[in-house]
């Protein structure tokens, strides 16, 4: 049986669908059979982080619904394992079928290894949609200190739905700015009050990568595309040590 992993972050700007594709690349690179759903209903673009843009993808709501199967799923065209479903269109989260959408991540976990959910920014109906059905939770964050605060409601939002063993992950991190804050990594876990999985360097190479319509991991293997590597190989169970380079 496979895992629902949902990527979360209590504001826009965390680099959240970055990190979601980047991981999803590096667990399919690992060998992985993975499922990524873009569940931002009102701004879905996990597609370009895939490289994807110009690709045909069903919506996930097309496959609860039961019109299409999950086999039906986009297959990536440089990750074999890698399968897309896109955010529908002109359907708000809140009239999405709970019960359907849990229906098929149950069917999605006998069938990939991982499923990756990559919520919408915030902690309206998609979130909780996202989360609700999750096996387990990634909570992105920048380091600033709005990054940081909003984490903390996030997280305090997920404890009280019953969510435990939330990851937190930093993204976008400039050493050069952090040693001017005069902030650590070990600061931003003790104001969110969640335990590290990762950190993500800040790195121009996301944008030029989603300019040229690739995924992170194809563009590079350095900066953000290794620190996702790692992240991945945390998730699978390996005891990799945590670093930003």
């Amino acid at each position: 049986m496979g895992e629902a992993i949902a990527i979360l972050s209590g504001k826009g700007g965390t680099g959240k669908t970055s990190v979601c594709a980047g991981l999803s690349t590096a667990l399919a690179q690992d060998g992985k059979k993975v499922l990524c759903l873009d569940c931002d209903v009102g701004l879905r673009n996990l597609d370009i982080s895939l490289g994807l843009e110009q690709a045909p993808a069903l919506s996930f709501l097309d496959v609860s619904q039961g019109g299409y199967t999950l086999e039906q799923a986009a297959a990536h065209p440089d990750f074999p394992g890698l399968f897309f479903l896109t955010a529908p269109m002109n359907c708000p989260a809140g009239a999405i079928d709970p019960a359907a959408f849990g229906e098929m991540l149950h069917t999605a976990r006998e069938r990939f290894d991982y499923v990756l959910l990559d919520a919408p920014a915030g902690i309206d109906a998609g979130f909780h949609l996202a989360a609700a059905y999750a096996d387990r939770i990634l909570l992105v964050t920048g380091p600033d200190p709005a990054a940081v605060r909003d984490a903390c409601r996030t997280g305090e939002q997920l404890e009280l739905m019953g969510k435990i063993g939330v990851r937190l992950i930093v993204n976008r991190v400039d050493s050069d700015l952090i040693y001017a804050m005069n902030l650590t990594v070990d600061d931003v876990m003790d104001r969110s009050g969640l335990p590290l999985l990762g950190i993500v360097p800040e790195d121009y190479n996301v944008t030029l990568a989603a300019a040229f319509s690739k995924p992170l991991l194809s563009y590079t293997k350095r900066g953000a595309a290794a620190a996702c590597c790692r992240i991945a190989k945390r998730i699978e169970g390996y005891p990799v040590p945590i670093a930003l380079r």
